[in-house]
C-alpha cells in the first residue's frame, strides 16, 4: 500500500504519468521487481495521452494493444472500471474454481487456461461483472489460500467438490516448483575523490533501465574479487585495484538466490579515470553518494548502496 500511495501521490493521472522519465518511474518502482510492468506503465500512459486523450479504452482490442496489457488485465479494467460483462481471471480466481468445481486441468496449459476463462465468463451475474469478479479474487486471496485454506469459513463450502472429495490440497493442478538457483556474483564499487562510478544498464533483460556498480556472475573456479575486477575490466576498460571487501549482500527473486560480494575499488594512485569503453550499459556518471539516493536501482543494487554508508572508508 505504501508504493501504491506514493505513486499515486506523485502522479495522480495519466497525463502527470505520461509527462515522467523512465528513471523516475524506475526508482518509484524499485523494490517491487518486474520492472517491465514499470516501463510498460509509462508507454502505455504516454498512449492513452496522446492517442486516446487521456482515458483508458473501453474497448478490448484497443485496451489490449497497449504495451504491456495482457487477458487479465484487459478483463479487470473492462470489468471493474467499465463495468463490461468480461471475466477476470488470475491464480486467485483460478484456485478457487479448481477448487469448487474440482478441475484437475492445469491453468498453466493452454487448454486448461482456456476452460477456466469460459468457466468463469459463464458464471457471471449479468451486469455484476464488477462484483463477481473482485469477490473471486477476495476469496481467493483470504480464503481459498494457496496453502492451509480455510474451508470452515468458506461461505462455498456446501458446493465445492474439492472439499467433498479430499482434493482441496490438490487443486490446482501446477507443475512441480524448480529448484532454486544459487548465484554467485561479484561487485566493485569505484571510487574516485569523493565520487562513485555507476552505470545504466542497457534495454532488454530484467534490470533494464536501471543504474549498478560494474559487477557479474561469477565463472566456475573464480573468485569473487577476481570476478569484480574482471566485470570491470569487461564492462568499462578501467584497470583498477581492490581495496578490500565492502559487503556480502543476499537477494532473492524468482528462483534465484543472489550471494554479491561487494569490493571497493580505485585507480592506482596518480591515475587519472579514462572514458570509459561501456559494452553493458548505455551511460555514466561519477556520484557523490548522497546523489545515489535519486537512482533507481535493483533491489541488491540499493541494499549494497545502504552497506557503504556503514562504512568509514566511504566519503559521505
Amino acid at each position: 500500500m505504501v508504493y501504491f500511495n506514493r505513486f499515486l501521490s506523485r502522479f495522480p493521472d495519466v497525463f502527470a504519468l505520461a509527462a515522467a522519465s523512465e528513471d523516475e518511474v524506475l526508482r518509484l518502482w524499485e523494490g517491487l521487481g518486474y520492472y517491465s510492468r514499470a516501463r510498460n506503465l509509462l508507454k502505455a500512459a504516454q498512449e492513452i495521452a496522446t492517442r486516446h486523450g487521456g482515458l483508458v479504452p473501453a474497448d478490448a482490442q484497443a485496451l489490449a494493444a497497449l504495451p504491456g496489457v495482457g487477458r487479465y488485465t484487459t478483463g479487470a479494467v473492462l470489468s471493474i472500471a467499465h463495468q463490461i460483462d468480461v471475466p477476470a481471471v488470475d491464480a486467485n480466481v483460478e484456485r478457487v474454481l479448481a477448487r469448487v468445481y474440482d478441475i484437475a486441468d492445469s491453468p498453466k496449459e493452454p487448454a486448461g487456461k482456456k476452460r477456466f476463462t469460459e468457466l468463469a465468463a459463464s458464471l457471471i451475474p449479468a451486469g455484476k461483472a464488477r462484483d463477481f469478479n473482485q469477490a473471486l479474487m477476495e476469496l481467493g486471496a483470504l480464503v481459498c489460500t494457496p496453502r492451509s485454506p480455510d474451508c470452515a469459513s468458506c461461505p462455498m463450502a456446501a458446493v465445492c467438490r474439492a472439499l467433498a472429495a479430499g482434493t482441496v490440497e490438490e487443486r490446482p493442478t501446477l507443475p512441480a516448483s524448480k529448484a532454486p538457483v544459487a548465484i554467485g556474483m561479484g561487485t566493485a564499487v569505484i571510487a574516485h575523490q569523493g565520487l562513485y562510478f555507476v552505470q545504466k544498464r542497457r534495454p532488454g533483460g530484467v534490470w533494464a533501465g536501471l543504474w549498478e556498480f560494474p559487477g557479474g556472475q561469477m565463472e566456475p573456479g573464480e573468485a569473487p574479487e577476481e570476478t569484480a575486477l574482471r566485470e570491470v575490466r569487461e564492462e568499462t576498460g578501467f584497470e583498477v585495484e581492490s581495496r578490500g571487501k565492502l559487503a556480502v549482500i543476499k537477494h532473492a527473486y524468482t528462483r534465484y538466490r543472489v550471494t554479491m560480494h561487494a569490493y571497493l575499488m580505485a585507480f592506482p594512485d596518480g591515475v587519472t579515470p579514462p572514458e570509459p569503453v561501456l559494452t553493458a550499459a548505455t551511460s555514466h556518471r561519477w556520484l557523490p553518494f548522497e546523489a545515489l539516493e535519486g537512482l533507481a536501482f535493483p533491489t541488491a543494487m540499493r541494499k549494497l548502496a545502504q552497506a557503504m554508508e556503514r562504512d568509514a572508508r566511504l566519503t559521505r
